[in-house]
Parts: structure tokens; C-alpha cells; sequence
């Protein structure tokens, strides 16, 4: 079990929610399991938005359920069109494509990468679809609004995607972003946050 000085994810949702306020928008781009997915929903309260993206169907069945249990608001969308409603929307899909869908401008992201705990290990998240929502992402995201992501580096392909997305944070423009790093240093495989506040 982690600790609290190395607990990466925990660092993610604390940096996060001290930009999120009751009826903020926040996006979830790897809703996994649902536990970023309802610190966000918690976070933003009953007045504020959230939309959770998966490619796998189990995950979001887990999301749904997770969320169902603490008696937050869940919705499915399948049209890019759809307007969002207050509560979590999930989405299956692959979260490359969040340009597609009709969204405001986020206070937070959040992505979780790698592969979905309790899943099928082979099926990861690949650097260049990741890349492309990160793009995205910060495109979208609001003035004083941060962008969160968990990288692990340990699994197949894992490496090349830490790659591609320290190559994606680094290149951001210093006049706009704000970028932080936390990693375990004495621990070469240990996953690590990549953490970018917009400026302006």
C-alpha cells in the first residue's frame, strides 16, 4: 500500500480540487474503475458537470456503478451533440476523440493511464491517442483550470507513452502553462503525475 508522500494518484485529485468549485465542469478522459470520476463528481457537487470517457464497456459499468452507490447522478451519452446535464455523463469512446463532442471549458482534467485495474492488461493506453486528448484538452481547459496525468512507465508500452507525454508537457508554451512534476525518484518504475495550470 502506498504511502502519502508517494501516493501519485492522491497528489492528482488534491492538486485538482483545489481549482474545483460546486458547479464547475471537469473531465475525466480514463474513467477505469470511477474513483477520479467521483472525486471530480464530489468535487464539482449536484449543480456541476462531469464527463467520464472509456473505450472499455466494463469500465464504464464499473464507473456507473461506483457512482450509483454514492448516490451520484449518472447519465449515458452517445450523440456528440447531446447537451451535458448536471451529474457525471459517460461516454464509451475513445477519449482521442473529445474534440468531437460539444463540451465547455473545463476547470480540471484528470487521466489515469496504463490499463484498467481488474482488466485485460494487454489493453492500454497508446501514446498517440493520449497525446491527441491532452492536446485537446488543454485547448479546452479554462483560464486557472489544471490538466492532471498519472503515468506508468512499468507496463508494456508503458515507457513510450511517459515518452510522448513528458515530450507533450515539456513543449507547452511557458507564457501559458505552469508545469509540475512528482515522482518517486529513488523508484525508476513508479508511476508519476504530470500537472499543467493554464495561465491564460
Amino acid at each position: 500500500m502506498s504511502s502519502a508522500l508517494s501516493n501519485i494518484v492522491a497528489w492528482s485529485q488534491r492538486l485538482l480540487c483545489e481549482v474545483l468549485t460546486r458547479g464547475d465542469f471537469a473531465i475525466d478522459l480514463t474513467a477505469g474503475n470511477g474513483y477520479d470520476t467521483l472525486m471530480l463528481a464530489q468535487a464539482v457537487g449536484t449543480q456541476g458537470k462531469v464527463l467520464a470517457i472509456d473505450l472499455q464497456l466494463p469500465a464504464l459499468k464499473n464507473t456507473a456503478r461506483r457512482l450509483a452507490e454514492q448516490g451520484v447522478q449518472v447519465h449515458s451519452v452517445v450523440n456528440p451533440d447531446s447537451s451535458l446535464v448536471c451529474g457525471v455523463s459517460l461516454i464509451q469512446a475513445n477519449h482521442a476523440d473529445l474534440k468531437k463532442w460539444q463540451v465547455p471549458s473545463p476547470r480540471a482534467i484528470i487521466a489515469n493511464l496504463g490499463y484498467l485495474p481488474g482488466g485485460a492488461k494487454e489493453l492500454v493506453t497508446r501514446s498517440e491517442t493520449t497525446v491527441a486528448a491532452l492536446k485537446t484538452g488543454c485547448e479546452l481547459l479554462a483560464c486557472g483550470g489544471r490538466i492532471a496525468v498519472v503515468v506508468y512507465p512499468g507496463h508494456p508500452g508503458g515507457r513510450c507513452e511517459a515518452a510522448a507525454v513528458e515530450g507533450f508537457f515539456d513543449a507547452l508554451d511557458v507564457s501559458r502553462f505552469e508545469v509540475l512534476r512528482i515522482q518517486v525518484t529513488n523508484r525508476q518504475q513508479a508511476p508519476f503525475l504530470l500537472i499543467a495550470s493554464k495561465l491564460v
